[in-house]
């Protein structure tokens, strides 16, 4: 029985979503490489964010589990990354051969982006924003600056990883919707101080009882904690 609902599951996850890849540009003209992973029927979407180093193949497994979820979602490649998953960052590719820099903090013109292109093709009716290690940060930058729209935001292992020490905490005090922060469990030093500052009454904070992992990939099978984080992001969801 065990066996026949595992086969179950595959092919649900299997069949209930497609996958394409896009462009889109930035505004200072970069092209933006995502993928789209269409859920049938569904008019709920989260964008997602990779980490550092990496690209959208971080969500290859992770964003076919979301549809199942009854989320559209599009993982995105931003400026500052490489490669991951035998997926190669074009995003990072496209800035590097147009001269653009390239830091954490120059990829947040490409959430801004995403989030414009999501909203101005698709409507939503529920849009919800994710991120993992420098991205997660951005993602709270973000919905302390532009809250209009966003349902909620997800954020894998945040901390202040820019030149200016309270550039997030800064936006963060002015978060009013639902947050949900995890991270491996020796993480949480670099983003208390964050989590503090925010004032929604609709922020959640999960630790696992394991040591964890760092970032969006705590969600990898391969990892044998990765169901409580995956409890924990669904119990999040049902909030929203």
């Amino acid at each position: 029985m065990k066996h026949i609902c595992t086969l179950f599951l595959m092919f649900f996850v299997c069949y209930t979503y497609s996958q394409q890849t896009i462009t889109y540009k930035a505004t200072d003209g970069i092209n933006i490489t995502a993928d789209f992973y269409k859920a049938n029927g569904s008019d709920q979407f989260i964008i997602l964010f990779h980490q550092a180093g990496w690209s959208r193949g971080e969500y290859k497994e992770i964003a076919p589990k979301l549809n199942a979820l009854d989320y559209n979602c599009l993982a995105v490649d931003q400026r500052s990354g490489g490669a991951v998953n035998g997926v190669q960052n074009e995003t990072n590719a496209m800035a590097k051969k147009k001269g653009k820099k390239t830091e954490f903090v120059d990829a947040f013109q490409d959430l801004e982006a995403s989030i414009a292109y999501v909203k101005e093709t698709y409507h939503p009716k529920k849009l919800v924003i994710w991120g993992s290690s420098y991205s997660s940060s951005l993602v709270l930058k973000y919905v302390g600056e532009y809250p209009d729209g966003i349902n909620g935001v997800l954020s894998f292992s945040p901390g202040e990883y820019f030149e200016d020490k309270k550039f997030i905490t800064k936006s963060a005090s002015h978060i009013k919707i639902p947050v949900f922060i995890t991270s491996a469990q020796n993480e949480k030093k670099s983003w208390s101080t964050i989590y503090d500052a925010i004032p929604s009454t609709k922020k959640h904070f999960f630790l696992p009882k394991t040591k964890g992992n760092h970032g969006s990939r705590a969600l990898w099978a391969k990892f044998s904690d990765h169901d409580e984080y995956w409890q924990a992001v669904k119990s999040f969801l049902e909030t929203i």
